[in-house]
């Protein structure tokens, strides 16, 4: 923030959230600036909307449905809105439409202060920070602030004069950071595109754009080196799944030393660790499979990422039912090769696990025994690991340049909105012409 100037003269507020504020900005409670819009209506009447950290959106698709439509907050243009619950922390905005919010949700009509300073004011990390310390309630990360509590908040309120030129810097500046953010958005999106065609590319076609070609008989596959052969999964590896045991039972917990994995762990590339353990007797008595080092395991249900995600076991585990074990037994296929290759085909197992009748969003142990891999000679799998090994460890260095990039993009925002709002910054001599 050295580039920007500070107010010539601070008062102390008194307040840890504020601090010292310009010394002309004026103390009040919340209350002054802003009534509770309290009225209920239905959402036949007023179009239902999602309050995000984005703001205040048309219903999302994936927006939690209830039979409550009859009993909702109505909201007008320019009303502020903000999730009361602790866990929803940040999700709140200035609306653009008329519609209607869950009854979570505080509705507020700005009386005298700039709407569009108050979306700037009131979704401020500071503010954010001090609206939840309000809140009341059993756990402390679902507490719920009420708007009797909320109204009592001091907040620092510059000039009319001076909160627009303040919304009007920051709609300036978060606009240029915003794009900045996009463009690392996008880099990395083409990045995990080349990764995955990378990977793709070397376990279908291999490293010899030269070698003679054949077609595989599968369709989806095309064709393959001439060499190589193709199989099924089933007829190269044993394939299975585990269980939960019962939670209460402590026989099957306490003092456990067998690694048990849920599917979270495949969002690592190797596993190389357990958050869970599971006794000798759940092992035995909920027949749970004893996977070996160096298979893969599959994330098998659910609607998630996790759905078709895989990851390389490096030591003995046991799973829950929502992972699928891949253990190679045949000599000719590595389990690296095959680990990358149903990396290579997450896209599609989604895709035919979205749709297959019963198992809607599910894959079944027969569904991966039936998956046809393509199988190079040993020799000609190590290169393939080796060089595609070498090339994601660039393409990873990349992303991680690219998102520690986006993070300090975020950091800065956030820090810039705060600072002007709280009036750690003199943005009152600001000119778009001049930045």
């Amino acid at each position: 923030m050295s580039r920007y100037k500070t107010y010539q003269d601070y008062m102390d507020s008194e307040l840890p959230w504020l601090q010292e504020v310009p010394e002309h900005w004026q103390l009040s409670r919340l209350g002054k600036w802003f009534e509770e819009r309290n009225d209920t209506v239905s959402d036949k009447d007023y179009q239902p909307l999602s309050v995000t950290m984005q703001g205040i959106v048309p219903q999302l698709e994936t927006a939690a449905k209830s039979d409550a439509g009859d009993n909702r907050k109505k909201v007008l243009k320019g009303d502020f809105v903000i999730n009361s619950r602790s866990d929803r922390k940040g999700s709140s905005g200035i609306s653009t439409h008329d519609g209607s919010v869950s009854l979570i949700s505080i509705v507020l009509k700005p009386q005298g202060i700039s709407p569009k300073y108050t979306h700037y004011l009131l979704r401020s990390q500071p503010f954010q920070e001090e609206f939840y310390r309000y809140g009341k309630g059993i756990v402390a990360d679902l507490w719920s602030t009420k708007f009797n509590d909320m109204k009592n908040i001091i907040l620092a309120v510059p000039s009319s004069i001076e909160q627009h030129t303040i919304a009007n810097f920051l709609d300036h500046e978060t606009a240029k950071i915003d794009d900045l953010i996009a463009k690392q958005e996008r880099l990395i999106e083409l990045l995990k595109e080349k990764r995955q065609a990378v990977i793709s590319h070397a376990v279908t076609k291999g490293l010899n754009p030269d070698a003679p070609m054949k077609d595989s008989g599968v369709e989806w596959l095309g064709e393959v080196p001439e060499h190589w052969s193709v199989s099924k999964i089933g007829y190269l590896c044993k394939v299975g799944n585990g269980s939960t045991p019962n939670r209460d039972n402590s026989d099957f917990w306490e003092d456990g030393y067998i690694p048990w994995l849920n599917s979270s762990k495949v969002n690592d590339n190797f596993i190389h660790s357990a958050d869970q353990f599971v006794t000798l007797s759940a092992l035995t008595k909920c027949h749970l499979p004893m996977v070996k080092k160096d298979s893969l395991v599959v994330g098998i249900t659910g609607q998630g990422k996790t759905r078709g995600m895989s990851a390389l076991l490096k030591f003995d585990a046991t799973v829950n039912q929502h992972l699928a074990y891949i253990q190679v037994v045949s000599p000719s296929v590595k389990p690296e090769f095959l680990h990358l290759y149903i990396k290579a085909q997450y896209a599609r197992i989604r895709y035919e696990s979205s749709g297959w009748g019963s198992t809607k969003d599910a894959i079944t142990c027969n569904d991966i025994k039936k998956y046809f891999v393509p199988i190079p000679p040993l020799d000609e799998q190590n290169n393939i690991i080796k060089n595609t090994h070498q090339k994601l460890t660039i393409i990873d260095s990349l992303v991680s340049k690219s998102e520690a990039t986006r993070s300090l993009l975020t950091e800065r925002r956030t820090a810039l909105i705060s600072a002007a709002v709280t009036g750690k910054i003199d943005v009152r001599n600001w000119k778009t012409d001049t930045h």
